[in-house]
């Protein structure tokens, strides 16, 4: 019950971070440059892939998928941990998934991102961490 709770958490956290960015992608100022001379300039560019497209609309786009890969995570594990939690815990390659995308945005916060994801992240990777050492502790391991 601890460990299903502790997966819940930390698909909690998750999915309020991609909730909250999803919303500052599309609301508010908070992803704009602060520089008005570079988003006119990220506006009007197009990256050497494509003419087919800005890096404005890029950018728009990559945040808004990011915000949804979170939303997923936090949706898919926290459903998993309440409503198959025999499930989850039974499946090594859930669990590892799980352990190796949160492991991950702790790395991608870490080198690109600021303090307040960071923060969000580690917090959500000690409580699927804990969730792991709890299940292998009433179990015997993993499966």
């Amino acid at each position: 019950m601890l460990a299903t709770l502790l997966i819940s958490a930390s698909g909690s956290v998750i999915l309020a971070l991609g909730l909250v960015h999803l919303l500052y992608t599309f609301v508010g100022t908070k992803l704009l440059p602060r520089d008005e001379a570079l988003l006119t300039a990220m506006q009007a560019a197009a990256p050497n892939l494509t003419r087919k497209t800005t890096m404005w609309r890029a950018w728009i786009g990559f945040n808004a998928s990011h915000s949804n890969g979170a939303i997923l995570f936090g949706l898919v594990y926290g459903y998993l941990a309440l409503a198959h939690a025999s499930f989850l815990f039974q499946s090594r390659f859930l669990l590892l998934v799980g352990l190796a995308m949160l492991v991950g945005y702790v790395f991608l916060a870490k080198l690109y991102w600021f303090s307040i994801p960071l923060r969000g992240i580690a917090l959500a990777t000690a409580l699927y961490f804990a969730a792991l050492v709890v299940n292998q502790a009433s179990t015997g391991g993993l499966q």
